[in-house]
């Protein structure tokens, strides 16, 4: 489930399910494409992130994708 680069740092694919108001991890993978695909699968709410640990703590999370937002009206 993990991508170890070594034993203090590691990359990996999240996804984030919107349940109410509050977003929380469904899984993680270590490759995009996997992730992707099992994100874009889902029927609710969804990001797709891309999360770097150090330490165990993580240091840096970029949102790639959000799926199922509801259409901004004009």
């Amino acid at each position: 489930m993990y991508t170890w680069m070594s034993a203090m740092h590691f990359e990996q694919y999240e996804i984030w399910v919107l349940r109410g108001k509050r977003w929380e991890m469904s899984s993680a993978y270590a490759d995009f494409e996997v992730a992707s695909a099992v994100a874009y699968g889902y029927s609710s709410r969804v990001r797709l992130i891309h999360a770097v640990y150090e330490n165990g703590a993580c240091i840096k999370q970029d949102i790639l994708a959000e799926v199922g937002m509801p259409r901004e009206k004009p």
